[in-house]
């Protein structure tokens, strides 16, 4: 039965999950099912996750302004980023932040599972792999935020620029 408890602790969090309502527009997604079970592979460094193209550009040069200077360029960039990185600050705001969710919490039951966990991910290179995936992230949402105030000052129309506050 000891042996067992993990993976019965496992099932339930992912039943919690399927039976979830899905979230609304957000910054960054909340976990599915799908990502709650692949925390212990992503602990174990198994099952990285890859950085978007999108975002290793971001990296690289987030302020770059060549080939900007029509607005309807400066949606393509922007659609881009946000299928990746979801709906923008003035479409998801800050509502539902700090609710409780049932994706991070069967993630943290079923990463609970490994003994050790930070140890873990630090030796197998999952932390890293992380911190770099949070690095191209934030990268995304400067060079976003960058070409919407570009937009801004080329007087674009939405989605070019910051919606307007209702």
């Amino acid at each position: 039965m000891t042996r067992t408890l993990p993976l019965h602790l496992a099932a339930i969090a992912v039943i919690a999950c399927a039976s979830a309502a899905p979230a609304a527009a957000q910054v960054m997604a909340e976990p599915d099912v799908t990502e709650v079970a692949k925390t212990p592979l992503r602990d174990l460094n198994i099952d990285g996750r890859d950085i978007p193209e999108v975002l290793l550009a971001a990296e690289r040069n987030p302020y770059n302004a060549a080939g900007l200077a029509k607005c309807s360029a400066i949606v393509t960039q922007i659609a881009a980023l946000d299928e990746v990185l979801g709906a923008d600050y003035d479409i998801a705001g800050a509502k539902d932040t700090d609710r409780l969710n049932e994706g991070r919490i069967g993630q943290s039951v079923v990463g609970s599972i490994i003994p050790f966990r930070g140890i873990v991910r630090e030796v197998t290179g999952a932390a890293g792999n992380e911190r770099k995936l949070r690095a191209a992230y934030t990268a995304g949402m400067a060079r976003r935020a960058f070409l919407k105030g570009l937009g801004m000052g080329k007087s674009c129309a939405y989605p070019a620029r910051p919606r307007a506050a209702k």
